[in-house]
């Protein structure tokens, strides 16, 4: 769960997406407006170029930069991307003050990475962000909802530990050259530095609870 990047917050469902094959994104109306100023932001602190952004994660500058004026909706996989080159994490670029404190989540209050209307580049994952970002969090989760063919994105590769458990549907997952294949209420777990890749294999909606720690996705 680790090298893919692409975001926009949904509030409610799931939609449905059609494949296509470039790793950028096509606008969003429903992406929510923190995102793009967010690593706006996190890209000036460090003092880093559009340019410098765009050889770390192998996209195009014109794609960052529509990214950044919310031009563009990007996915899991592109905002992971975005995200490890900034040294930052996707649950940090929703961080909202107002959740810090709050125990419980109900399904429409949990922001949602990956969520894009149209897109040049599909993925078919969007990740619900279960465990709101703060400073010394030791851990994030996500529920991952994989829409049949969705996938990884390729081989990701960071620092960390992961765990998950398949709530519905199927999930075949690839970790250091193994294929594995799970079924619901299979769970798996491996150290994140090992290359692992996930797809949904099945036919059906694949749902799957993915936890990390520390906070690298």
């Amino acid at each position: 769960m680790t090298t893919k990047l692409d975001v926009g917050v949904r509030r409610e469902g799931s939609s449905k997406r059609k494949s296509a094959g470039d790793t950028s994104d096509t606008q969003s109306s429903s992406m929510s407006p923190r995102i793009g100023a967010q690593l706006k932001r996190e890209r000036l602190l460090r003092g880093l170029r559009l340019k410098d952004v765009a050889e770390a994660t192998g996209l195009s500058k014109s794609l960052i930069s529509k990214i950044e004026n919310n031009k563009t909706s990007p996915s899991l996989s592109t905002l992971h991307r975005v995200a490890k080159a900034l040294n930052t994490n996707v649950s940090a670029l929703f961080a909202m003050d107002e959740t810090l404190d709050k125990v419980v989540h109900r399904p429409h209050e949990r922001p949602i990475a990956g969520k894009v209307q149209t897109m040049v580049e599909w993925d078919g994952i969007e990740a619900e962000i279960m465990v709101p970002y703060e400073n010394g969090r030791l851990l994030e989760g996500f529920v991952f909802v994989m829409e049949p063919g969705g996938h990884s994105g390729g081989l990701l590769q960071h620092a960390g530990e992961e765990c998950g458990y398949v709530l519905e549907g199927q999930l075949e997952l690839t970790v250091d050259g193994e294929t594995y294949t799970l079924n619901p209420g299979d769970s798996f777990f491996f150290i994140s530095d090992k290359p692992h890749a996930y797809r949904n294999p099945g036919k059906v909606t694949t749902r799957v609870i993915w936890i990390n720690t520390p906070p690298t996705f």
